[in-house]
């Protein structure tokens, strides 16, 4: 094989390993070195020795600083057809002697037993005829193309799903050659296919149902492909940080969209997810693991909505949104969740607003500033959680606000009155009916303490009743008294339903009130780590 028969920007893999793929970046003469050579950038740096350049002669530039090797072309393959990677991965011949002779188990007594496949003769039976191959995967086997299309078509005509996962796939010019040869194809997995982006005109992908392109290297631009009836498009891992449409403004078409993944990706404007507001079938938007700093719902866009739909309302069927792991920081972004129409499941997790560590907020909090959602965090939120977090929202907010201004209340917590009035919870107030112990025992809080620690012994949970004022670092004193924990220092957990794990208490000057715990509250006592 001579390296004129590659070309710049094809996808390869080492010769005899299907799994060690690159992109042919170079070809041509290396000074020093008699022959042909071609240059390849390996994918995550498999096996990579320098940047592209060698001897102080820069040849290419690779993605890093040692992803790059030269190779013989003998070294590389060009890859297989998706035909021959079928029959090579459902293939139904018997096995060879050779093949038989690796198959067999030790008995007992340290002797060779064959293995005998339940079955086998029915399952062969059944997979010589290919016209009965619904879904097929054909991953990390060095598949560059379909081979003649009619092949294709005639060897696994009621195809349904394929998996194509780490290949070598790079020109969408083959994926539209393989759909149209695959007229029952829905479902298409890329992933790990580096594609390229100057595409010349939108590859028909008319019957394709479910795309994943993950890790394949698209940018939205790319996103104009002729679909449908697609359902499910899966965009992870793309480094996307900008979603482009013509105007500028919104993304249009995509008419039976419901899912929409763009997880761990680098977008760090909101704004950008604003311009999916009008897909109107969309019902879960994956984001998590983005750089998202804040949420706010897009009630001011202009009406009437786009192509002149006077009712079109945005993310109007939107009911899953996902954000985990991006840097969203602030209470209103939380608040804002309440305004979309639909929204039931959300997911907030390793964000700094739901980091009590980092000075966010317990599930408590996030339950009850939360109206609608059903599901927070992959957790159900049941009717029980609900009305204890708000009941114990609403106190921790008696105990924490300053203000008597009700604007400026409104403003920090928006759902405050309503959950207020709507669980009839009065303001706390002297009353000239009870004085001494018996007014001093009518507002006491009755805390079961959990002691749990490794070096703390067995110790049976006690309820105690305490003050409302109590403070973390009080609590924590009386916890080493009523435990007898001598030179241990101990740190508080609050147990909260829904919750897998309870919640640890940061604040040693915060009272049980101004945290919102009130009677019948668990605490968990652990020691410091």
């Amino acid at each position: 094989m001579a390296a004129a028969s590659f070309r710049l920007g094809q996808r390869v893999h080492a010769a005899g390993d299907p799994r060690r793929v690159g992109t042919v970046l170079y070809l041509g003469p290396l000074e020093g070195h008699s022959g042909e050579w071609v240059g390849v950038d390996w994918d995550d740096g498999a096996g990579g020795r320098h940047d592209g350049s060698v001897a102080g002669r820069r040849y290419f530039v690779a993605a890093g600083e040692c992803s790059a090797s030269f190779a013989r072309p003998t070294a590389l393959s060009e890859g297989i057809t998706l035909p021959d990677a079928l029959r090579l991965r459902y293939r139904v011949d018997d096995f060879t002697k050779e093949e038989e002779d690796e198959m067999y188990v030790f008995s007992t007594s340290q002797k060779r037993v064959p293995v005998e496949f339940v079955g086998k003769n029915k399952v062969q039976e059944k997979l010589k005829n290919f016209n009965e191959l619904s879904s097929a995967s054909v991953s990390y086997m060095g598949v560059s193309s379909i081979g003649p299309p009619d092949e294709l078509k005639n060897l696994v005509p009621n195809l349904r799903l394929l998996d194509l996962t780490g290949n070598l796939f790079s020109q969408w010019q083959d994926i539209s050659f393989r759909c149209q040869a695959l007229a029952s194809l829905e479902v298409l997995n890329l992933t790990n296919n580096t594609m390229e982006n100057d595409v010349v005109e939108s590859p028909m992908l008319e019957n394709i149902c479910i795309l994943v392109l993950n890790n394949c290297g698209v940018t939205w631009e790319l996103i104009k492909l002729s679909f449908a009836c697609l359902n499910e498009l899966h965009l992870m891992s793309n480094k996307l940080k900008m979603i482009m449409t013509p105007d500028g403004k919104f993304v249009q078409g995509f008419n039976t969209l419901w899912l929409l993944n763009l997880e761990d990706n680098q977008i760090d404007s909101w704004d950008e997810i604003v311009k999916l507001s009008y897909l109107r079938s969309l019902e879960q938007l994956h984001l998590n693991k983005n750089r998202l700093k804040h949420i706010k719902y897009p009630s001011n866009l202009p009406s009437p909505g786009p192509l002149g739909d006077a009712a079109a309302v945005p993310f109007e069927n939107l009911q899953v949104l996902l954000l985990g792991s991006n840097e969203i920081d602030d209470f209103p972004s939380v608040d804002s969740l309440n305004l979309f129409p639909s929204l039931r499941d959300v997911r907030l997790s390793d964000n700094p607003i739901a980091d009590p560590t980092m000075g966010g907020a317990p599930r408590f909090i996030l339950v009850a500033r939360l109206g609608k959602v059903k599901v927070l965090n992959g957790s159900e939120v049941s009717p029980r959680e609900r009305r204890e977090a708000q009941i114990r929202y609403v106190r921790l907010v008696t105990g924490k606000t300053e203000s008597n201004d009700p604007e400026e209340i409104k403003r920090l917590h928006p759902r405050f009155a309503e959950l207020k009035a709507f669980h009839g919870i009065e303001d706390k107030k002297p009353t000239s009916s009870t004085s001494g112990p018996q007014k001093m025992a009518s507002g006491l809080l009755s805390i079961t303490l959990k002691c749990v620690g490794p070096s703390m012994g067995e110790k049976q949970p006690l309820t105690k009743k305490l003050p409302p004022t109590t403070t973390v670092g009080k609590l924590k004193s009386l916890c080493e008294s009523f435990f007898k924990l001598k030179d241990i220092k101990v740190r508080l957990f609050v147990e909260e339903e829904g919750c897998p794990l309870p919640q640890l208490v940061v604040e040693d000057t915060a009272s049980l009130m101004e945290l919102g715990i009130g009677s019948g509250a668990s605490i968990v006592v652990d020691e410091e780590s």
